[in-house]
């Protein structure tokens, strides 16, 4: 028998119905489409719409599907960790909502903010509690209503964001699968370039906050863009110096999906092949903790079990880094 170690034995993900195109946004704001796909590569992003519905209707969604697909009962769930920037309240928080809501009423949850990073210490944080044995059924999930945070007055944020929910199912593994190295990072004087000024503790809501509209997303794009491209990078490059690895060795790059460029100029940086970059952004948007699971999602059919992977992200705050995982699976 083998370390043990933490495995990723089912992906789902949920996107609400609503399209907002590029075509749509050109009503809303100054901007067109060859703006919009020329620097982020998005073409439509999904939007939640319906009244009183907030992050815990897609974690639901997407968490049903995972339950049903690995014929998992909601009862076995020990743990769920949702990575999110969006409750549906401060408190209590989202990840116990959603276990009432599927009837894993023998587990117990939190929510974790780390921005776009979110997902990626969801699933460190997870892969502790299975690695020591204290755990045996983990759900990771990264959720987002980001429409509720984004000023559609804004072009240079409004055509960024978008919706939706990933979740997968995390369990124990001596084959020498799953989670096998990780490095992850954080930066608090990043806070300036990408962050919400009101709603916090310092900043508490009012009359003059909502009136300055100081509720919704704000980023200044070339050092956020700056700090993402190094940051994702680096972290990469320190994986896979660490195991040993070469770029011929990794089967895949799933990053987050914040921006094509951005995805692009890594793939550069490390002379890796752009056609081992999973990308999806065009679809989605910028989901902030969803866009991972949703790629791991949506492109679950090309895995194949043994294949080496690495996840990496960045988020606002700054919060940055990647994970190595052997896939346990074939999809």
């Amino acid at each position: 028998m083998g370390e043990l170690k933490a495995i990723i034995t089912g992906v789902h993900g949920y996107a609400p119905d609503y399209r907002l195109t590029n075509a749509k946004l050109e009503k809303l704001v100054d901007t067109n489409e060859e703006w919009i796909l020329s620097r982020t590569g998005i073409r439509e992003r999904r939007i939640l719409k319906g009244e009183g519905l907030g992050t815990s209707y897609m974690a639901v969604q997407a968490v049903n599907g995972l339950l049903e697909k690995t014929n998992t009962d909601p009862s076995e769930i020990e743990l769920t960790i949702c990575a999110t920037v969006t409750p549906d309240t401060i408190f209590p928080d989202t990840a116990n909502t959603i276990n009432h809501l599927i009837g894993a009423n023998n587990a117990w949850g939190f929510d974790l903010n780390a921005a776009c990073s979110g997902f990626l210490y969801g699933l460190s944080t997870a892969a502790k509690f299975v690695a020591i044995g204290r755990h045996k059924k983990v759900l990771v999930i990264g959720a987002d209503k980001m429409s509720s945070i984004v000023d559609y007055t804004d072009r240079s944020t409004c055509v960024i964001f978008g919706d939706g929910a990933g979740a997968v199912l995390v369990e124990p593994n001596e084959d020498g699968l799953g989670l096998l190295d990780e490095e992850l990072k954080g930066d608090g004087s990043g806070r300036e370039f990408l962050y919400m000024k009101a709603g916090g503790s310092r900043l508490p809501a009012s009359e003059r906050t909502v009136a300055n509209r100081e509720h919704f997303v704000f980023q200044q794009g070339r050092p956020v863009f700056k700090a993402a491209v190094r940051g994702m990078s680096d972290t990469i490059r320190t994986v896979m110096q660490r195991n040993g690895l070469t770029k011929d060795d990794i089967d895949w790059i799933v990053p987050h999906q914040a921006n094509r460029r951005i995805i692009m100029s890594v793939a550069n940086e490390l002379d890796f092949p752009v056609e081992k970059m999973m990308i999806n952004i065009e679809l989605y948007g910028n989901t902030t903790g969803a866009t991972i699971p949703l790629c791991l999602w949506e492109k679950s059919p090309l895995f194949k079990k043994g294949d080496n992977v690495i996840l990496t992200a960045f988020g606002g705050g700054f919060t940055w880094g990647a994970s190595l995982m052997k896939w346990g699976y074939d999809s």
